[in-house]
C-alpha cells in the first residue's frame, strides 16, 4: 500500500527527527527544522496533494497543500512517528488557525472566571458521551409520530404494541438521571458506578412507591400538572418527586459525591478503601440526595422552566429571536448545555417544551450554510470541501448535529458567520410571528405561543414530526435554511487568498502537464505550460492584464512573499507602487473584495480570472489606511478605481508595499507571460496572455 501524503511529506522533509516544530496557516505547512539541507524539495515538488514546495530563511520550510492543509497538518500529527514533536495551527497569513481561534474565544468567553469554566466543562463532560442514545432516541420519536399523522399505526396507548414501542425509547429518557450521574462523577474523578448507583436509589419501585403510602400526603401542582408529596422517614420529613429524566439532581449530587469520596479518600486506609468508601459513601450521600439535593434539584428545574415559560408567554417574540442569535456562539464554546439540560426538565415539570423550536431555527441556519459551501465546491471542483461538506450536510439533516459542519467548515472561514446570522434572525423572527398567530395546544389544553414538543429530539428533518404546529416549525426552519444557503453562494465565504488557493489546486489537478516549480530566480515552465483550453465564450477575448498601479514592475521572485513565487496562485507580476490608487486590471465581476482592502479577485466575461494583492501581509492593518470603492458582485471597467492606499501607512506599520498581481487560472491558457523590468502607469499592459 502507497504511503499516505502524510507520511511521504514527513520522509521528504528529513524524518521526524529533523521536525523541531510544525505549524499551518491557511494553505501551508510551516515547518521549524534541524537542519534543512536534508528537505528532498524536487520531491515534494512533485507529490501529488503538493502545490509547492518553498525554502525559506535559517531552517523554516513551507509546503503549499491548499484548502486542505488542516487535514494534512492533523494526519501528519497523528503519524506515530511524529509523538512528541511540537505542533500548533496557525491561520492565514502567518495567524493562528481557526482552532487556536476558538481556543482564544473559548478563553475570553470562559476563562476569566476559573470556577466559571470548569463548571461549562462539567457540564459538557455530563451530557456528551450520552448524545448517540439521545439522538437514537429522538430519531424514533420522530418515527413513530411520523406513522402515526400518516394513520399507519394507531394512536393507542394500551395495545402491547404501542407499550413495547415506547418502552425502546421511553427508557432512555426514564434512566436519563443514572446516564448524568454516571458522567459526572467520572469528570470528577469519582467512581462513576457509585454516582449511577446512588442516583438509582431514587428511581427504585420502593422509593417512589413512598409516594402511594397512607401516611405520605401529596399536593397537586396545577401550573406544572405534578405533585408533591411528603413521607415521614424515621421521624424526618421528606418532600418525594418524580425523578424520572430529571437532570439537575443528578448534577447537583455528584458535585456532593465527590466533596464525600474524596474527603473519605483521605482519612481510610488505602487497603480498605475498596469496601469502606463506597459504603459511606451510598449512606451519606444517599441521605442527602433523598432528603435535601433531591428536592433542591427539582425546586431549581421547575423554577427555571416557569421562569423561561413565563418570558415564552409574555415576550415570544424576543425569545424567538434571541434563541437562535446566541446558540452559533454557544455551540463552540460549550455554552448550550444549560440551555439543553433545561429543555429536558420543561419535558419533566411542564410535559412540553418551546426552547427546541427557535433551536431548530439555528441549526437549520448552520445547515444551510454548510448546504452552500458544498454547492460551491461543486461548482469549484473542490474534492476536499465536497467530500468535508457533504458529510457535515448529511449528519446535520439526519441527525440534526451541527458539530460537523462548525468544527469543519465555519469555524475555519470567518465569513460564514456573517451569512449565516442573517438566516438565524430571518428564521426567528419567523417562528416567533407564526408562532404568535398560529398558537401551540398541549396536551393539557394550554395555549402556548410558539413552537412545542414533549420529545427531546435533535432537530433533523427526520424529527420534524414532533413538534406541535409542525408547519409553523417547517415554514421557518425553511427559511433560515434558505437565507443562509443563498447568501452563501452569492457572497461565497472564503476570502480571495482562500478561494485564491482553491481555484489554483483545482486547476492544477486539471493539468495534462505537470510542470517543475523553481523556487527562486527563473521563471517555472508554468508561465507556459499547455493544459486544457477552455473554449472562448462570445465575448470579446482577454489577450493582455493591465498594471493595476503605476510603480516598477518586478518578477514574482523577487517580490519577497514564496507562495506567491512558487506559482502556486498563478504566473503573475509585482509592482513596487509610485501611486496611491489601485485600478481594475481588467473588466469583469468583481468576485471577492477583502473586507480589509488588501486584495480582489475579478473574472473576465471570457473566463481569465485574476488576483490583485495590495502589499505583502497588509491583512493584518484591518483595512486602516485602505479606502475601498467597490463592493463584491460589482462589474467593473479596466481603469476603475479599486482602492485608494496611503502606502506610507503601510512602510510605517512594517509591511511591503508591493502589489501583485496573478492571473489565478494560468493553466487554463497556452501561456501567461508577465513584462518585467520596466515603469509602467496603471491600465498600460504588464501580462500578455495566448490561448
Amino acid at each position: 500500500m502507497a504511503d499516505s501524503l502524510a507520511s511521504q511529506i514527513i520522509t521528504a522533509i528529513g524524518g521526524p527527527e529533523n521536525v523541531r516544530s510544525l505549524t499551518h496557516c491557511a494553505t501551508r505547512l510551516r515547518f521549524e527544522l534541524v537542519d534543512a539541507s536534508k528537505v528532498d524539495q524536487n520531491s515534494l515538488e512533485h507529490m501529488q496533494g503538493v502545490l509547492g514546495a518553498v525554502p525559506q530563511s535559517g531552517d523554516r520550510f513551507q509546503v503549499v497543500i491548499g484548502g486542505g492543509v488542516a487535514t494534512v497538518y492533523e494526519n501528519i500529527m497523528h503519524l506515530p512517528e511524529m509523538a512528541g514533536v511540537g505542533g500548533a495551527s496557525a491561520s492565514d497569513d502567518g495567524q493562528k488557525s481557526n482552532a487556536d481561534v476558538k481556543a482564544e474565544a473559548r478563553s475570553k468567553a470562559r476563562g476569566k472566571v476559573a470556577w466559571l469554566d470548569s463548571f461549562f466543562e462539567y457540564l459538557s463532560d455530563s451530557f456528551r458521551p450520552i448524545l448517540g442514545v439521545l439522538l437514537g432516541a429522538s430519531i424514533i420519536i420522530a418515527l413513530v409520530n411520523l406513522l402515526i399523522s400518516l394513520n399507519v399505526i394507531p394512536n393507542d396507548e394500551v395495545s402491547a404494541g404501542w407499550v413495547f414501542v415506547k418502552a425502546i425509547w421511553k427508557g432512555v429518557f426514564y434512566f436519563l438521571p443514572i446516564m448524568v450521574a454516571y458522567n459526572a462523577s467520572k469528570k470528577l474523578k469519582v467512581d462513576p458506578w457509585l454516582g449511577g448507583a446512588i442516583m438509582a436509589m431514587l428511581m427504585t419501585p420502593q422509593f417512589t412507591g413512598l409516594m402511594d403510602a397512607k401516611t405520605t400526603t401529596c399536593v397537586e401542582n396545577a401550573a406544572l400538572g405534578t405533585k408533591s408529596c411528603m413521607a415521614n422517614i424515621f421521624g424526618l420529613p421528606m418532600a418525594l418527586s418524580d425523578y424520572s429524566g430529571n437532570v439537575f439532581v443528578p448534577l447537583l449530587m455528584a458535585a456532593v459525591l465527590a466533596l464525600v469520596y474524596h474527603g473519605l479518600k483521605r482519612i481510610i486506609p488505602e487497603s480498605v478503601q475498596l469496601v469502606f468508601v463506597p459504603f459511606f459513601c451510598m449512606i451519606i450521600v444517599g441521605a442527602l440526595t433523598a432528603f435535601i439535593i433531591g428536592p433542591i434539584g427539582v425546586w431549581v428545574g421547575n423554577g427555571l422552566g416557569v421562569g423561561l415559560a413565563w418570558m415564552n408567554t409574555h415576550a415570544p417574540f424576543i425569545f424567538a429571536i434571541i434563541i437562535p442569535m446566541l446558540y452559533p456562539f454557544l455551540v463552540p464554546l460549550g455554552l448550550h448545555w444549560p440551555l439543553n439540560a433545561l429543555m429536558l426538565m420543561n419535558i419533566q415539570t411542564l410535559g412540553y417544551d418551546f426552547i427546541q423550536g427557535p433551536m431548530g431555527v439555528w441549526n437549520f441556519a448552520c445547515f444551510g450554510a454548510t448546504a452552500g459551501v458544498l454547492f460551491l465546491a461543486v461548482r469549484d471542483k473542490d474534492k476536499d470541501m465536497r467530500q468535508t461538506a457533504l458529510g457535515a450536510l448529511a449528519a446535520g439533516l439526519l441527525g440534526g448535529v451541527s458539530e460537523p459542519s462548525l468544527y469543519g467548515i465555519h469555524l475555519r472561514y470567518k465569513l460564514i458567520y456573517k451569512r449565516m446570522l442573517v438566516g438565524c434572525g430571518l428564521g426567528g423572527v419567523v417562528i416567533a410571528i407564526l408562532g404568535w398567530l398560529f398558537p401551540s395546544v398541549t396536551a393539557a389544553g394550554q395555549t402556548v405561543h410558539g413552537v412545542t414538543t414533549t420529545a427531546f429530539a435533535f432537530t433533523s428533518l427526520l424529527t420534524i414530526p414532533v413538534f406541535n404546529q409542525m408547519w409553523v416549525y417547517a415554514v421557518s426552519i425553511a427559511v433560515s435554511f434558505l437565507t443562509s444557503f443563498l447568501l452563501i453562494i452569492t457572497f461565497d465565504y472564503r476570502t480571495p487568498e482562500q478561494k485564491a488557493e482553491v481555484l489554483a489546486r483545482t486547476s492544477a489537478n486539471q493539468k495534462t502537464a505537470v510542470p517543475s516549480v523553481e523556487a527562486k530566480g527563473v521563471a517555472p515552465a508554468a508561465a507556459t505550460v499547455t493544459a486544457t483550453k477552455t473554449e472562448a465564450p462570445a465575448a470579446a477575448a482577454t489577450t493582455v492584464v493591465n498594471a493595476p498601479v503605476a510603480g516598477h514592475v518586478i518578477s514574482l521572485d523577487e517580490t519577497g512573499d514564496p507562495v506567491f513565487a512558487s506559482r502556486a496562485l498563478g504566473e503573475g507580476v509585482g509592482i513596487q507602487p509610485a501611486g496611491s490608487t489601485v485600478v481594475a486590471p481588467v473588466s469583469g465581476v468583481l468576485q471577492t473584495v477583502a473586507e480589509t482592502g488588501h486584495a480582489f479577485g475579478i473574472k473576465t466575461d471570457d473566463g481569465v480570472e485574476v488576483l490583485v494583492h495590495v502589499g505583502i501581509d497588509t491583512v493584518k492593518m484591518n483595512g486602516e489606511g485602505f479606502d475601498v470603492k467597490v463592493k463584491a458582485n460589482e462589474h467593473v471597467n479596466a481603469g476603475d478605481n479599486l482602492v485608494v492606499v496611503d502606502f506610507d501607512k503601510v512602510k510605517e506599520a512594517g509591511y511591503s508595499t508591493t502589489t501583485l498581481m496573478t492571473v489565478l487560472n494560468t493553466v487554463a491558457f497556452a501561456s501567461v507571460t508577465p513584462k518585467t523590468g520596466v515603469d509602467v502607469k496603471a491600465g498600460e499592459s504588464v501580462i500578455d496572455i495566448q490561448r
